[in-house]
């Protein structure tokens, strides 16, 4: 990283996650497994909630993958800043447990390859779901990079054309890389509603299905706030070989506050 690159700073720290490096480090400590059997992942689906809701998801999952030399990292954009489909491809993340620098390379590949895909900072100086995947990924090392993608809008072909850009750089890259679509699931709707509306999501995910996920959100009306990051890393995981997808756990807010009439579903899945 050259000495003029930007740092983005946390945004969300002490309101997502603890603010404190020793307090945060305690936190994904909880919700790590030790013991869970490690798999080879060419894509992962974590949740983006506050670590109290949807932690334990995210921790299962990041337990149970080989890590990357690189997390090649899709997420929706929330705030509504920047262009539709935007990469942030020089620079340095930062979060209190640790610093998380750019693979300039993979993403300026990335970024050759898709002409939709427009290099900006502002899409994710506020963006959440991105950001709270560092601190799980902070517990195994800094060494690790990242490359992020924040997607506001997008067609199927769209993302198709995101996917066929990201596979054939990640096919030119020499060491591990692992996709990560971050999405939480069916929003504010009663346990029952989302836990039937999720599975149907949840089941073309698994199936390694890009259009048949982007179809159902849309025909079931599933408030999936990722579902156009996570049907570009599918397609681009089919593309890199993956043939399977494996649930790890899933839950809703419900789990945690004890009120089922208004919960927001969060599943973590590994494809392989």
């Amino acid at each position: 990283m050259n000495k003029h690159s930007m740092k983005r700073a946390a945004a969300v720290a002490g309101q997502f996650y603890h603010g404190s490096h020793s307090r945060l480090k305690e936190q994904v400590e909880e919700y790590m497994d030790p013991g869970a059997r490690k798999k080879k992942a060419i894509g992962i689906v974590v949740p983006h909630a506050g670590f109290i809701y949807s932690g334990s998801v995210a921790g299962q999952v990041f337990s149970s993958i080989h890590f990357p030399q690189t997390f090649l990292m899709l997420g929706p954009n929330h705030t509504g800043l920047g262009p539709g489909i935007s990469i942030m491809a020089d620079g340095a993340w930062e979060v209190p447990n640790g610093s998380f620098e750019i693979d300039r390379r993979l993403a300026s590949r990335i970024a050759q390859n898709v002409s939709i895909v427009e290099k900006d900072v502002q899409a994710h100086i506020f963006e959440h779901s991105l950001e709270v995947q560092l601190p799980f990924i902070a517990y195994f090392g800094e060494q690790i990079k990242i490359v992020p993608i924040a997607v506001l809008s997008a067609s199927f072909d769209d993302c198709c054309s995101l996917a066929e850009g990201i596979a054939k750089a990640v096919k030119t890259i020499d060491y591990p890389i692992t996709l990560l679509a971050s999405t939480d699931f069916s929003h504010y709707v009663p346990e029952k509603v989302a836990r039937k509306n999720d599975k149907k999501a949840i089941d073309r995910i698994i199936d390694i299905d890009p259009r048949g996920l982007y179809e159902t959100v849309l025909k079931d009306k599933i408030s999936m706030c990722g579902y156009l990051p996570t049907t570009a890393m599918l397609y681009a995981a089919r593309l890199l070989g993956a043939d399977s997808g494996h649930l790890i756990r899933y839950m809703t807010s419900g789990d945690v506050s004890g009120d089922f009439d208004s919960v927001v579903g969060y599943a973590g899945i590994i494809i392989a």
